[in-house]
């Protein structure tokens, strides 16, 4: 487990190109706002045309909000992701990135459960040049995390 988190680590650490650090920044925070249930700041970061596929798709700021209500209910399910892997067109304006997620709920007798999964976000550089996601979507649902998973997870990127 440590050789996992030390190579996810140095491979984060090693975006030598600066819209690649802006980029993890961009979805550690997007997570880490999940994280503290701020709807405000989640939204943020969704792009105003932005198209969400679960399920069904969310399109724009306010249905994304709308599907994601439930995660940001203090009884609703805990989400966290990190990205693993991130690259950004040579014009600087697009980027996607993918790593693993991890949603834990809690039964109403207490049990505790986890799902995983990997997720993709494609952001988009806006006019005030701030990074935010225009599409996301997530996949392998109900897998069981890899080394590299955990290790991921549990990255802490300098933001």
């Amino acid at each position: 487990m440590l050789n996992s988190l030390m190579l996810v680590l140095a491979a984060l650490a090693s975006a030598d190109d600066p819209q690649t650090l802006e980029v993890i920044c961009a979805e550690t925070g997007f997570s880490r706002a999940a994280e503290r249930r701020d709807l405000a700041s989640f939204l943020g970061f969704v792009d105003s045309d932005a198209r969400f596929v679960s399920g069904s798709v969310s399109r724009g700021r306010q249905e994304v909000g709308e599907a994601w209500a439930g995660v940001f209910r203090e009884d609703g399910p805990a989400m966290r992701w990190r990205p693993r892997e991130v690259e950004v067109t040579a014009d600087g304006q697009l980027a996607i990135s993918r790593g693993p997620y991890r949603v834990r709920r809690i039964a109403e007798d207490g049990e505790a459960t986890e799902t995983w999964g990997h997720f993709i976000s494609t952001w988009r550089r806006n006019a005030q040049g701030r990074w935010q996601v225009v599409f996301d979507t997530g996949g392998d649902h109900g897998m069981t995390p890899g080394e590299a998973d955990l290790a991921a997870l549990a990255a802490e990127p300098d933001c």
